[in-house]
């Protein structure tokens, strides 16, 4: 057992992207941000991209920072949103990887329902549908996939330019709707189905495998001479959010809180029947080879997207302010539909919500404060909802909530939700993703052993603020 270490956890999220250095060791876990960055789309031509060359000088940045900071780290994981990835050939990215937002999604949606019948996809992969799932960007790529060698995850696409070794860690790979979930591995028979390449796909990793040292090159680029270990993560950022999840009781279920809002359970058997399929749950890798049973709700996107058109509108706005005027707003607001496709891309989401309120009958509220808490409300309602719903498809009782992500630190959004379910809601940790990375690599590095040892420590180290329900 080893005394303390450092590791330097890399989390990119759909807005933003952090480098986090971590102090671990037996009974403590501190973590400090080295260096925070924006993350988002950018338009070529018609198409929506990441900027990804700017997201690698962020990352790159915030490496060298780090290892300047603290030369002994030991290793570095990287976790990142799902479902995108880069295609490369002879050593090169041949393009900026696409955004999971950009319109060539629903043609991609088309070809493959020709081929593989919701149902039938669904009974191969126990993934929700959602339009921008891997699996239909690729068959939106047409021809241009003849050019490519490999497809590489965000995640993993970062970690080849580290280690100059191409895999495929599983958490995220299970979000492409062409991973086996029962299995593990690789759906042979539907990437053939499907007329995808099978040398497309690299092999696969499990969270906590090394996937290799830091090349000469990037040794060079992050001014360091350390051999510094790479190791595979729960790479898609919700897997690292739920191992660090403070759960201590079996009837938990979770809300990972951010852009979007991941609801479920966490489950050693995927649920992959008919009344899951049409409830839209999907079945997600987890570390040590759990499932994420969840459903993917809009989260706090509605609320950043508003703030964006006031703001464009008229000056800043001061999120503090807004959410105390919005929890004294006492008059009933309306619920709505947060999952309506309409409120899926970025635009005038003021103008769009009041669409879909006004469409329900129900009168659109005429100020800011109102209108945000609307939006909160009707968050609030789609993860009561969400958690009920997981519990009574996967057969299980379930008597709390917890919130993780940025979303623990929005009170108001956590109280509505303790009342609209009627359990208590326990926030915190905020920064769960880079909790869950660097939980990974400590236990990879000799640190503790099960997830019930991890969740403990960062229970001890993070305790979670406690909302109980008011109705």
């Amino acid at each position: 057992m080893v005394d303390k270490f450092h590791v330097a956890a890399v989390d990119l999220g759909a807005t933003s992207g952090r480098v986090m250095v971590a102090t671990i060791g037996p009974e403590r876990l501190d973590m400090t941000e080295v260096a925070r960055f924006p993350n988002g789309p950018v338009r070529a031509g018609d198409a929506l991209h990441w900027d990804i060359e700017a997201l690698r000088g962020h990352v790159m940045a915030g490496l060298r920072a780090a290892l300047a900071e603290h030369p002994d780290i030991a290793s570095i994981g990287i976790d990142s949103w799902a479902v995108d990835y880069g295609l490369v050939a002879g050593g090169e990215l041949l393009r900026a990887p696409f955004h999971y937002r950009d319109e060539r999604c629903a043609g991609g949606v088309e070809a493959v329902h020709a081929t593989v019948a919701p149902a039938e996809l669904y009974a191969a992969t126990g993934l929700q549908h959602l339009p921008f799932n891997t699996v239909f960007q690729l068959a939106a790529e047409g021809e241009s996939l003849a050019d490519a060698e490999q497809l590489l995850l965000i995640p993993d696409l970062f970690a080849w330019w580290l280690t100059g070794r191409a895999v495929a860690e599983r958490t995220n790979a299970s979000t492409t709707a062409l991973l086996d979930p029962r299995t593990g591995q690789w759906h042979e028979g539907l990437i053939e189905q499907l007329g995808f390449p099978r040398s497309l796909f690299p092999p696969l990793v499990a969270p906590g495998d090394e996937i290799g040292t830091l090349t000469s090159d990037a040794r060079g680029e992050l001014a360091t001479t350390a051999t510094v270990r790479v190791t595979a993560v729960g790479s898609h950022d919700t897997a690292s959010a739920v191992l660090a999840v403070p759960m201590t009781r079996p009837d938990a279920a979770y809300v990972s809180c951010g852009t979007w809002g991941l609801v479920g359970l966490e489950l050693d058997e995927p649920v992959m029947t008919e009344a899951a399929r049409e409830a839209n749950f999907t079945n997600e890798g987890g570390v040590d080879g759990t499932v994420r049973f969840l459903h993917n709700v809009t989260g706090l996107w509605l609320l950043s997207e508003s703030i964006r058109s006031w703001e464009a509108e008229g000056g800043p706005v001061d999120l503090s302010t807004l959410l105390a005027h919005a929890a004294r707003v006492s008059e009933p607001v309306p619920v709505f539909d947060a999952n309506d496709p309409r409120l899926a891309a970025p635009g005038d989401m003021p103008r769009r919500i009041a669409g879909v309120i006004a469409e329900s009958g129900d009168d659109v509220p005429v100020t800011r404060a109102a209108f945000a808490r609307s939006i909160l409300e009707s968050l609030a309602a789609a993860f009561a909802e969400a958690v009920h719903t997981a519990a009574r498809l996967a057969g299980r009782d379930v008597g709390v909530i917890h919130v993780v992500g940025g979303g623990a630190l929005n009170a108001l959004l956590c109280q509505l939700t303790a009342d609209r379910a009627g359990m208590p809601v326990l926030a915190g940790p905020v920064e769960a993703t880079a909790l869950g990375n660097v939980l990974v690599q400590a236990r990879s590095l000799g640190l503790a052993g099960s997830r019930a040892e991890l969740r403990e420590l960062v229970a001890r180290s993070h305790p979670p603020q406690r909302y109980e329900p008011r109705r």
